[in-house]
């Protein structure tokens, strides 16, 4: 759906991309993260058509981006930067991209009630404080409704309530099956959002994956919590001896099992057997942003 093969961007000598590839299957929600200067901007832009990369190839539903212009109708844009008419009103401005995309004008108050912009849509764009400009960039991102959602920086600006609002428009539309390339500082909303990732740090790729792969790279697996009415010598030596566990540690009536995959099925019953009482057992959760700092550090 959206693939990048050795993808470069320089800027005379500074290279902002490095030989970057990346495949992003249709019905996909990618996140792309990286600190600030990472390449991420650069990235999307070069995605979208609208910087060139320096070598490399990118292609959008198997077509040339910046060659095959009609494909920009099946794709939906939020930039960092805002790029709106400020002399228009938001109706008018919405209405403009109805009719270049020939949808009808029902679809323009559609979302602008989705967004609780309808009581100012006769207010000129110039007017709008920053949040409401960017619920405008996001309305106007999916009024076409097209079938890939490339969003840099989609709750820039927004209040709780805004975030909520979007976040939840982004999930309808993953709902849909649309593929979504979102790149965001708010790597809670990316968590909730999107089932792999992508970590970009000084022009480089450092990750590519599943969220929960991710999450097991760097908490060295999935780490168990079993805590038992009484520990007795057979419960510990029957799951000592299973092969899928890597790390067992015991104190007093805690039992830490380190596994690659989750097993917690497997070992409760497998304590239970053993004359186990189970009282309370809970995996310990890694947040994206543990993840992403740990990963940004290695490198």
């Amino acid at each position: 759906m959206i693939t990048l093969k050795d993808v470069t961007k320089k800027y005379g000598k500074f290279t902002a991309v490095d030989n970057l590839n990346l495949e992003i299957e249709e019905g996909d929600s990618f996140g792309f993260l990286g600190p600030n200067g990472a390449g991420k901007t650069t990235t999307i832009l070069m995605a979208v058509g609208i910087l060139r990369p320096t070598y490399g190839e990118i292609k959008v539903f198997d077509k040339d981006i910046r060659r095959e212009i009609e494909i920009k109708k099946r794709i939906g844009v939020v930039s960092e930067q805002q790029y709106l008419y400020n002399n228009m009103t938001a109706y008018e401005y919405l209405n403009f991209f109805a009719e270049l995309y020939d949808v009808d004008s029902d679809r323009v108050n559609e979302i602008l009630d989705y967004m609780r912009l309808s009581d100012v849509k006769n207010k000129l764009l110039k007017e709008y404080s920053k949040g409401m400009r960017q619920k405008i960039s996001v309305a106007r991102a999916v009024l076409h409704d097209p079938d890939i959602l490339i969003l840099d920086e989609p709750a820039y600006g927004l209040d709780p309530k805004g975030v909520k609002k979007v976040r939840d428009l982004i999930l309808a539309e993953k709902k849909k099956g649309k593929t979504i390339f979102i790149s965001s500082h708010i790597l809670t909303e990316i968590e909730k959002v999107c089932d792999n990732v992508g970590i970009i740090d000084k022009g480089k790729l450092v990750f590519e994956g599943k969220m929960d792969e991710l999450k097991r790279k760097v908490s060295g697996g999935r780490r168990v919590y079993i805590e038992l009415y009484k520990i007795t010598k057979k419960i510990a030596d029957t799951l000592k001896k299973l092969s899928f566990v890597q790390d067992i540690s015991i104190e007093e009536n805690i039992i830490q099992i380190t596994t690659e995959e989750d097993k917690r099925k497997e070992i409760s019953e497998i304590i239970t057997e053993s004359g186990g009482v189970i009282i309370g057992m809970h995996e310990e959760s890694v947040s994206l942003e543990d993840a992403f700092l740990r990963v940004i550090e290695n490198e």
